[in-house]
């Protein structure tokens, strides 16, 4: 019996790397949603390869993709945690000033 693609592996590795690339280059948090893409891709691939490994090819390419999966939903969740404390700092300098608003009465 001849080996085939495992079905989803393409998917998997694809959405690794855009959540690394969307997490850092364009998006930030919203790098997140490729990452969990990848992690539910990755779950359904890897139960269909654990019924029947000899048909399969290509487990690598899920492994690949889950790990860089978890990397893009690091890079993501830092990237929350750093908007979150640039938009609190700002809101902190806002009011610490009280209510000069630059008028200088």
């Amino acid at each position: 019996m001849s080996q085939q693609p495992l079905p989803g592996a393409s998917t998997v590795l694809t959405m690794g790397i855009l959540s690394i690339v969307g997490t850092l280059f364009c998006c930030g948090p919203f790098g997140a949603i490729f990452s969990i893409i990848a992690l539910v891709k990755a779950k359904t691939a890897n139960q269909l390869y654990q019924q029947s490994p000899e048909n399969y090819t290509d487990y690598s390419n899920v492994k690949t993709g889950k790990i860089l999966a978890y990397i893009g939903l690091a890079f993501a969740l830092i990237s929350l945690v750093l908007v979150i404390l640039y938009f609190g700092f700002i809101i902190a300098m806002i009011t610490a000033n009280g209510n000069d608003w630059g008028g200088g009465y």
